[in-house]
């Protein structure tokens, strides 16, 4: 016995004795339609299992009630936080969620919002190349954004950040308490907004107590190996007394590296991340880090793209969200 089609809306229109628009007026929650008539369509509807098709709808409505979400990256566990902070606000608000990832290459960002345009409501943006030129070329102006730990200030986006220099500095200012003097700080890619806020929350965590101590990375696991494979080459006492990670996944690959090499954390070099993803607690021994608010911070941006679609006004103020210092094992007092 063959499967029974789907019903279509000429299906609700016949078995409700009005027409194919009226029908649309009715389930699209048009005005101008009867109390009684709507009341009938929609029981009709139900009774024969009418599912309005999405893309008929959005040709009507101009809506798709979908956002999208352009990220640097969908690997790694600050992205999975991020993005279930995002989903599970859009599941709330009735959306569907478009995921991108422009793997931290300005021509893949500007190709996939490019691509988005059309298909989604609003978007959710985070990418080092965001500024005001790259928004201007490739973002449609009447297409609604938010912006997450951007330090572009543009009227018609709202913009989410993490307080990157202020935790980046209670860091700092925690390794001088401990009696570390030698403290170097892995840093994240050059052109990168949260890097750079990283980097100068060090230098005012550091003042006069020290100079700055730079390494280059770039966020990856393997920017902690080869930073660790750089510090074992060096002699013992010219090493750092404490190196603190821009970031906890390149902490975690410094910290192998280094307990690979017979460099025992902390009591030779105390080790300090930025993020507190999930795995920074259960590494040995456990990270010190700034706890980061990653699904709220995703949760709130879209939030804030969704009443941007209701039409709330963006505004030019960044929603600065705080951090948390959290001391484990791998930052102990220096002996």
């Amino acid at each position: 016995m063959s499967a029974r089609p789907p019903a279509t809306i000429k299906d609700v229109a016949r078995e409700a004795g009005v027409s194919v628009a009226t029908v649309s007026r009715a389930l699209n929650g048009a005005e101008n339609v009867l109390p009684d008539t709507r009341q009938r369509i929609v029981e009709v509807a139900r009774e024969l299992r009418y599912a309005p098709s999405g893309a008929a709808r959005s040709l009507i409505t101009r809506k798709t009630d979908t956002v999208g979400a352009l990220l640097p990256d969908l690997h790694g566990e600050f992205f999975s936080e991020l993005i279930r902070g995002i989903d599970q606000a859009a599941r709330a608000r009735g959306l569907h969620l478009l995921l991108s990832s422009s793997h931290d290459d300005a021509n893949e960002a500007a190709a996939a919002l490019r691509a988005m345009n059309g298909r989604v409501d609003g978007l959710v943006v985070m990418s080092p190349h965001a500024d005001d030129d790259f928004l201007a070329q490739n973002l449609p102006h009447n297409l609604p954004a938010v912006l997450l730990n951007s330090g572009v200030r543009r009227p018609s986006q709202r913009v989410f950040a993490i307080d990157n220099f202020g935790g980046a500095r209670e860091m700092t200012e925690h390794l001088v308490r401990t009696g570390r003097r030698r403290i170097a700080f892995l840093g994240g890619p050059a052109a990168n907004f949260e890097a750079r806020e990283r980097e100068r929350g060090y230098r005012a965590g550091l003042g006069k107590s020290a100079k700055p101590w730079l390494l280059a990375g770039d966020f990856s696991e393997s920017a902690g190996e080869r930073t660790g494979a750089a510090l074992l080459a060096m002699p013992a006492a010219e090493r750092p007394d404490a190196v603190f990670a821009a970031n906890d996944i390149m902490a975690i690959g410094l910290l192998g590296a280094l307990q690979a090499g017979g460099v025992r954390v902390p009591e030779d070099i105390a080790l300090a991340g930025f993020d507190d993803i999930p795995v920074a607690r259960y590494v040995s021994p456990a990270l010190t880090t700034m706890q980061v608010p990653i699904a709220a911070l995703g949760g709130q941006a879209l939030d804030a793209l969704a009443d941007a679609l209701d039409g709330a006004a963006a505004g030019t103020d960044a929603t600065v969200m705080p951090v948390q210092l959290v001391v484990r094992r791998s930052c102990g007092s220096k002996t």
